[in-house]
């Protein structure tokens, strides 16, 4: 009974981020309220496949600590702009690509990690971040196109969903506090069902069980530029999940060798893989559930089990999943604020210890940003570059990222020719 408590916490924990994911993104594709449900429900079940995966230790995959996987805040602007540009098929098609590329490189990614330092992640995802807000105030205005757009009942409840989410953040501690934007959700539902915008519909239409559904959106395609871009997310994720590692490690007390990060890697992997076939999302470790594990002080592998059961339980019935269907798009909205502010924070966090380390630590933010959201602003700006330029030009996500990387190759992994010291210089010209 201990343990099934213990696993419900950490499942409310990564619950609203998990369900936001699928949500924002099947919004800002369009789908019905059927193919929505399905998005929600195969997200939640592969969460929890997705930590067993994780969970577990052989001789192939699995870093074998309590780690949670969730689907990544950082892939949601990516998969907007693929699916807006190319299609929902290119979504997926990209997601397989880069979870067959993890698998591949999880041996030697250790090595590649030298080319993600924090100023380059700390890009990406301010970059990710700054992308997403247009997202945000959209849907809190009550969604982009809708006839009521901008309304006074669509501006109360999206900023009072996302006051409510501040003051219980401000005035609440430890668990509350981290599933502060589960409880925003849930009263911004509540005051939307009194104004008469809540429908029920989709929960009465859902079934109490169904079976996953491989490619239930259709054949997957693969565009170079939509698979460069989930690929770079991959990485940026797998960076931010080796910092859960280490953290994790820490609070269990097991040492990590080269060998367990591979696997975890590998792990993460197989996950994406999996994601891709089953028209889920890209994962990496969610670490608000490693807060919650200093706070409770509990750091039993059995407990993450019991929750990736719970999910995959969850995510078998449909009634469950088409409850967060439900939520109007300003309430939404207001919780999107939040969360992608949250992403941006989080960037800038990476990348405040940053920019005194060295001096071309500025120049690679400001560069890479400016590249970055001015191709997001601006996207024809390449239009009359050859085809295969614009596989690196047409995303802005790609567009910064890839102008980080090169900077920072550039400013501090090329070495500089050293300065003759100035005592030296003054000795060679009184010896001439």
């Amino acid at each position: 009974m201990k343990t099934t408590a213990l696993g419900i916490q950490h499942v409310l924990a990564m619950y609203a981020g998990a369900i936001l994911v699928p949500l924002i993104v099947g919004d800002a594709l369009g789908l019905t309220a059927e193919q929505l449900t399905y998005l929600v429900a195969i997200d939640i079940l592969m969460c929890g496949i997705a930590t067993l995966l994780q969970v577990v230790s052989n001789r192939f995959f699995g870093i074998g600590l309590p780690v949670v996987l969730g689907c990544t805040f950082t892939a949601v602007g990516p998969m907007i702009a693929i699916g807006a540009q190319y299609g929902i098929s290119a979504i997926y098609g990209a997601i397989i690509a880069s979870g067959v590329f993890v698998v591949l490189i999880a041996t030697f990614f250790g090595k590649l990690v030298r080319f993600f330092p924090p100023i380059v992640t700390g890009t990406v995802v301010t970059t990710i971040g700054i992308t997403l807000i247009p997202v945000a105030i959209n849907n809190l205005g009550g969604g982009q196109g809708a006839a009521d757009f901008g309304s006074l009942t669509n501006i109360s409840l999206g900023f009072g969903t996302l006051i409510l989410i501040v003051l219980i953040y401000r005035f609440s501690k430890g668990f509350m506090r981290s599933i502060s934007i589960l409880l925003g959700l849930v009263a911004g539902i509540i005051a939307a069902s009194f104004m008469g915008k809540v429908s029920f519909d989709a929960v009465a239409d859902a079934s109490y069980f169904h079976m996953i559904q491989p490619f239930y959106f259709g054949t997957p395609t693969f565009e170079w530029s939509a698979i460069i871009t989930m690929t770079l997310v991959a990485m940026v994720s797998l960076v931010e999940s080796t910092g859960v590692y280490f953290a994790v490690s820490d609070i269990t007390g097991k040492k990590l060798v080269e060998k367990d990060l591979a696997k975890g890697y590998r792990a993460e992997g197989i996950a994406i893989l999996f994601g891709g076939i089953f028209n889920a999302f890209q994962y990496t470790a969610f670490s608000q559930n490693v807060g919650l594990m200093q706070m409770s002080g509990v750091k039993s592998r059995k407990v993450i089990f019991a929750a990736a059961f719970m999910l995959i339980g969850l995510g078998l019935i449909p009634k469950v999943a088409a409850l967060t269907t439900i939520i109007p798009s300003s309430v939404l909205g207001g919780a999107m604020v939040a969360m992608f502010g949250m992403v941006i924070s989080q960037g800038i966090k990476m990348l405040s210890s940053e920019i005194s380390k060295s001096p071309g630590n500025s120049m690679i933010i400001a560069c890479s940003v400016g590249m970055g959201l001015g191709v997001t602003v601006v996207p024809e700006l390449f239009a009359q570059l050859p085809s295969s330029i614009q596989i690196l030009t047409s995303n802005g996500i790609v567009a910064g990222s890839v102008t980080a990387i090169i900077l920072n190759i550039v400013f501090n992994m090329i070495p500089s020719k050293k300065q003759v010291p100035v005592l030296q210089q003054k000795a060679s010209i009184v010896n001439e």
